[in-house]
Parts: C-alpha cells; sequence; structure tokens
C-alpha cells in the first residue's frame, strides 16, 4: 500500500485538475450560449434571402447561371472539387474534431482534384501531414466567428468557382442537434441545386404575385447568391463554434465526474492507510510497554 503521503499529494494533485476542467466547463457553457444567440439573430435575414431565390426560381424556372451550372461536360476524375473543411483551434473536446476529419477523408476518397481550406489550426496540422492540397493563405481561426470572417471566405471561393478552378464546393462542419447530441455534416455550396429551393412550395391557393427584376435576372442573383452563399458560411462557423464549446463542455463534465469518483476511491485508500499507521502505532507502543513491563519484573 502506498504511503499516506504519496496518496494524499495525489488527492491535492486531482483536485487541481478538476478545478480546471470544472473551469473549462464554464467557459464553454458561456460561449455556447453566446454563439447560439448570435446564430439565432442572423438566421432570419438570410432565410429571406433563400426564400427570395425560391422565388426567382418559381418565377424565371428556366433561368441559366453561373452558380446552378453543374460542369456536367467534365469527367468526374477531372471536377476540382474544394472543401471548407471547419475543426478546432485544438483539442480536449472529444471527438468533434475527429468526426470532421473522418468526414472529410470520405470526400477525399471519391474521384477528383481535391483542394482543401481548412478553418482551424488542429485540421490543418492533421490535413499537413498528407498529400492534400491545402490553400495556404487560407489561415483563419474558428474563435470567435464573424460576418467580415464569413466575408472573406466567401468570396475566396466564389471568385475561384467563378474563375474554373472550382466546380463544386462543400463545407463539412459539426452541427449542433441538441445539448447532447452533434453531428458533422456535409453541404454542398456551390453549384447551387434547384431542388433545395424547390422544396419551399407555395400552396396552389396563394396569391403569386407579379416580380420585376432590376435590371435582369442575371443581375439580381448576381447580388443575391453570393450574400446567401456567405450567410451559408457564417452560419455553419457559428454552428461549429458552438458545437466545438458543447462538446468540450461534455468532456470536462466527464473530467470533473471521473475526478469526483477518483477522489472518494483515493480518499478511502487514504483513510485505510492512516488508520492502518495509527494501528501499527499502538501495537508498537503497547509491545514496547509489554516489554517494558517484563524487564521490571
Amino acid at each position: 500500500m502506498a504511503n499516506i503521503r504519496e496518496i494524499q499529494s495525489r488527492i491535492n494533485s486531482v483536485k487541481d485538475t478538476m478545478k480546471i476542467t470544472n473551469a473549462m466547463y464554464m467557459i464553454s457553457s458561456s460561449k455556447m450560449t453566446q454563439a447560439r444567440k448570435k446564430l439565432a439573430d442572423t438566421e432570419p435575414y438570410f432565410y429571406g434571402l433563400q426564400g427570395e431565390i425560391s422565388r426567382i426560381l418559381r418565377h424565371v424556372p428556366d433561368i441559366e447561371h453561373t452558380y446552378f451550372d453543374t460542369r456536367d461536360k467534365i469527367p468526374a476524375k477531372q471536377k476540382k472539387i474544394g472543401s471548407i473543411v471547419i475543426t478546432a483551434d485544438k483539442g480536449l473536446a472529444g471527438a468533434y474534431n475527429h468526426n470532421v476529419i473522418k468526414l472529410e477523408e470520405e470526400i477525399l476518397a471519391k474521384p477528383g482534384v481535391h483542394k482543401l481550406f481548412v478553418v482551424g489550426e488542429l485540421g490543418r496540422h492533421y490535413f499537413s501531414k498528407h498529400n492534400v492540397e491545402i490553400d495556404t493563405n487560407f489561415q483563419y481561426t474558428v474563435q470567435k466567428p464573424t460576418m467580415h470572417r464569413a466575408r472573406d471566405i466567401g468570396w475566396a471561393i466564389l471568385n475561384q468557382f467563378a474563375d474554373g478552378e472550382l466546380d463544386e464546393v462543400y463545407i463539412v462542419y459539426t452541427r449542433m442537434e441538441n445539448s447532447v447530441q452533434t453531428d458533422a455534416e456535409k453541404v454542398k455550396l456551390l453549384p447551387l441545386e434547384r431542388s433545395s429551393f424547390s422544396e419551399m412550395k407555395m400552396p396552389l391557393n396563394m396569391h403569386r404575385e407579379a416580380i420585376e427584376l432590376y435590371p435582369s435576372v442575371e443581375s439580381v442573383m448576381d447580388s443575391i447568391v453570393p450574400n446567401y452563399i456567405i450567410g451559408m458560411i457564417y452560419g455553419c462557423l457559428v454552428e461549429a463554434y458552438a458545437s466545438e464549446h458543447n462538446a468540450r463542455m461534455m468532456a470536462m463534465k466527464a473530467a470533473t465526474d471521473s475526478a469526483e469518483s477518483l477522489i472518494r476511491e483515493l480518499s478511502i485508500v487514504y483513510n485505510r492507510a492512516r488508520q492502518a499507521a495509527i494501528t501499527q502505532e499502538i501495537t508498537e507502543v503497547c509491545s514496547g510497554a509489554k516489554a517494558q513491563k517484563r524487564k521490571r519484573k
């Protein structure tokens, strides 16, 4: 059995660790709440943009536009596929980063010329060790996602898509289902799919108003679609940020609970060792007293 001093030192060490994990739990809880509020405040605007695109497609169903160009004539092996991968800047978040990386590796396994736009230090470190092209100018942190950052990312992607440097663009992030469940998810950003907008159907008896698109349908789409893409990227950044802190909350809660359980077990061992030491001292005193008594006789 370990001596009392070693057990006491280990108990104190576990208590210090528990203070850190509990503090990290509280910090992540606060950041997650702020992120969810930020997302809720901005979602109506981007849902409105989605509704407007759906409205235009409803009135002009045969529109041909760059953002809807699926580039079917390009063979699958020659298609240039870009992926925006959102990971964390640090660990201690359970399987959060692993799930995102695993989903992106499934995309990389498909035919095509792949290029990564990685947001987050852990993702950059991981994919830099593999033979995957990473945009080195794409150095963004996942902390405190802002609309300005989403706009920079969005225009970088839109320009490369328009110039033919990318034929398809996906974003891989973690969506927060609820406070317990988060899922890594892949969303196709470009080209836009008409089916994703046709889901927003109007009832047959609803008034279908006439609209005028000035100066042209193409110019209106040129204005709306980039903002819609930027909004999707911003939503994914905020959702991933909230999911990261939710995962870290759960990991720190589990670590704190484990620390408490370990302290209880160590306390029992400590008390037994202390009791054994006291018993041994009493035994030694009694033995010494008996020895002295025999000498006197």
